[in-house]
């Protein structure tokens, strides 16, 4: 398992705060699903940035990606090597975090989203994400 524990940002944590009180999603682990695959459907390569991991919000892979994790590591391997990254376990995390702050600030500057029924019709139309 390329990515163990993931721990972000307090910018990011403020992010979702807002994002969960806006859709009404409950749950960290969903709201960040959603971030990391609206990223994924970017066909541009994430921008590299620095990766801050300052906040108090931490979870597993398996609780990000629930029952499905494998899933999403599947598709973070397959992102990679779409994007010509090799495919070592500190590249998977660091293109993991990019994605991740990519799919929250694409979230989080989206003037549409006031709920959840935005998110999906963004994901059954595959508009603007």
């Amino acid at each position: 398992m390329p990515i163990e524990h993931i721990k972000l940002s307090q910018k990011e944590r403020e992010n979702l705060i807002r994002l969960k009180r806006v859709t009404g999603i409950k749950n960290w682990n969903t709201l960040c699903r959603w971030a990391f695959c609206i990223s994924l459907a970017n066909p541009e390569k994430p921008r590299k940035s620095k990766i801050v991991s300052d906040s108090s919000l931490e979870m597993t892979w398996k609780v990000f990606g629930g029952k499905h994790h494998e899933i999403y590591t599947a598709l973070l391997i397959q992102r990679c090597k779409m994007d010509g990254v090799k495919l070592e376990d500190d590249n998977l995390m660091e293109q993991f975090r990019y994605h991740m702050k990519r799919g929250i600030d694409t979230l989080t500057m989206d003037r549409v989203l006031k709920k959840i029924d935005v998110l999906l019709s963004k994901a059954l139309t595959n508009k603007d994400a």
